[in-house]
């Protein structure tokens, strides 16, 4: 399989090393933090290719238009469309029930970095598909990327948050001015909406 080879190629010639603690058995979201940079999507495709894993990816309606459409398809992009949030959630449940495994990309720290909180969608879904969470990483001052470990989320937001920012506290991403720390506006009742 071409994908296979591309991943053996990139790893072999990579100032990068992959790390895994496990790989997926069954449907999971696979959160891609600190995503501060573009080449993010490159490691993720060349891990998810070495570990031969389906991956899918949620990415703005923008991205699918014209000839970038199919190519970003063919890469496991799912089109979203911010004002209809509740097709996301169905489709994702419908792939679930199909029975595949898969990894559902979720970068919850937004467009590479600078905002003050992480986007808690990856923590609905996870809830609302049952579907535990795959701590996936990029660590520019050791040179690693890969996957952390996989946990189930309790519904208990600030004590499920404690568990992955101590996963994500030395993990620094390509461009680590650009590093959103990972916390929820949900963990704070009394912050801004």
């Amino acid at each position: 399989m071409l994908t296979r080879l591309l991943a053996r190629l990139y790893w072999t010639f990579s100032r990068w090393t992959l790390t895994a603690e496990s790989r997926p058995t069954r449907p999971t979201i696979l959160i891609g933090a600190p995503h501060t940079s573009n080449w993010d999507f490159v490691l993720m495709l060349a891990i998810a290719w070495r570990l031969r894993i389906e991956v899918h990816w949620l990415g703005k309606s923008s991205l699918f238009r014209g000839w970038r459409g199919p190519i970003m398809r063919r890469l496991g992009g799912i089109p979203v469309d911010r004002a209809d949030p509740v097709r996301v959630v169905n489709d994702v449940v419908a792939q679930v029930e199909s029975g595949g495994v898969f990894g559902l990309v979720i970068t919850p720290d937004g467009t590479r970095g600078g905002n003050e909180y992480w986007k808690s969608g990856f923590y609905r879904i996870a809830r609302e598909t049952g579907m535990p969470v795959t701590l996936g990483f990029v660590d520019r001052t050791t040179m690693t990327t890969g996957l952390g470990p996989t946990l189930d989320l309790t519904g208990d937001v600030a004590a499920d948050m404690d568990r992955i920012r101590a996963f994500y506290a030395d993990k620094a991403g390509l461009r680590p001015e650009r590093r959103t720390e990972p916390r929820l506006r949900e963990e704070n009742p009394t912050s801004d909406s």
